[in-house]
């Protein structure tokens, strides 16, 4: 007769006990997306921006995947205004049930809460995270007649120069972000010039009537082809693949420089943790395609799916991070 040890017996216990708890809650996933009703109608996804731009049109790429992976329509539902923060507000009065979702930029989740009184809900209490949805670089462009063609020279000359400005598409985006962030660790002068948009910035910059402009991809790349602005370095804490040979700041010679304007999808607080994994499941997954893929690189941004938890992490070291960048540069809250 083959005689079991008493010292395995509880392992085996232990071990039959964990598989059945693991059968168990699996079961409960499956029962609490059942019984939720997800999706039992079209999921509207909100964008705090106008139709056209690039959060829009990532909005809709990613739209019409997700409709045939939840088998319902998906709708993307534009509420522009206070720098994402109306489509913010949307967000978190609607039901925690994954059947309202919204496609926002550092401003909604990190940002807008340091610049505005009032932006109407708590970025770290009112939202889930659901994940990443990608990162977006910027790139720093001097005028041409700007004798700096380096970070450190262009430093050097800020330094010695009281009065080097640089234009942004508005109060609060990455590029006003970017010539803070950059004031505050190499520890010089420069003067943020506010535009209503890219475009406007761009054309001051080419006219020689501002410094430089921490610009997207797709607003500074036609220009540095035909050489009308020189391109020194880009914002984010890796080279982007969409300017490789392109250096970091952080390794022109600020250390610590990242600014990475990124979008991200969340829903209202409170949702269940079942929907919250079956939407993170299908997005990843639509992210990683190489259609997806494509359409980002043509808008100058890269996807970055993410777990909930690990998106979860990020939103509060950028809100951490831009609280005190701000605070430091006493801009006034509107």
């Amino acid at each position: 007769m083959t005689h079991l040890s008493p010292k395995r017996a509880p392992a085996s216990r232990h071990r039959v006990a964990r598989a059945a708890t693991a059968v168990a809650l699996a079961s409960v996933a499956v029962s609490a997306v059942a019984q939720s009703g997800f999706p039992s109608r079209p999921v509207r996804i909100l964008v705090g921006s106008a139709p056209g731009g690039g959060l829009d049109v990532s909005a809709r790429a990613i739209s019409e995947a997700l409709a045939g992976a939840l088998g319902q329509p998906v709708l993307v539902d534009n509420r522009p205004g206070a720098a994402g923060s109306v489509a913010g507000q949307v967000l978190v009065k609607s039901q925690p049930d994954g059947h309202t979702i919204c496609l926002g930029a550092i401003g909604n989740f990190a940002v807008n809460f340091f610049l505005y009184k009032d932006i109407g809900y708590h970025p770290l209490r009112d939202i889930t995270p659901i994940t990443g949805i990608a990162d977006a670089t910027n790139i720093l462009v001097v005028h041409p007649g700007v004798a700096a063609t380096s970070v450190k020279e262009l430093i050097r000359l800020a330094g010695s120069q009281q009065g080097l400005t640089y234009g942004s598409s508005g109060t609060g985006n990455a590029g006003h972000l970017a010539g803070e962030l950059m004031a505050s660790l190499a520890r010089v002068p420069l003067i943020h010039v506010p535009y209503k948009g890219g475009g406007p910035a761009m054309i001051d910059l080419l006219g020689g009537r501002i410094t430089m402009i921490f610009a997207s991809p797709s607003t500074a790349l036609p220009h540095l082809k035909t050489g009308r602005i020189r391109a020194l370095a880009v914002t984010t804490a890796k080279r982007s693949t969409i300017v490789p040979d392109l250096p970091t700041i952080a390794e022109s010679g600020v250390p610590g420089f990242d600014v990475n304007n990124w979008y991200g999808m969340a829903g209202p607080a409170g949702m269940p943790r079942p929907v919250v994994e079956r939407l993170n499941r299908d997005l990843v997954r639509i992210l990683s395609s190489a259609e997806i893929n494509r359409t980002f690189v043509e808008q100058g941004i890269e996807p970055a799916p993410s777990s909930p938890d690990a998106f979860a992490k990020f939103i509060r070291a950028e809100f951490e991070k831009w609280g005190r960048v701000l605070k430091g540069a006493n801009v006034v809250r509107e």
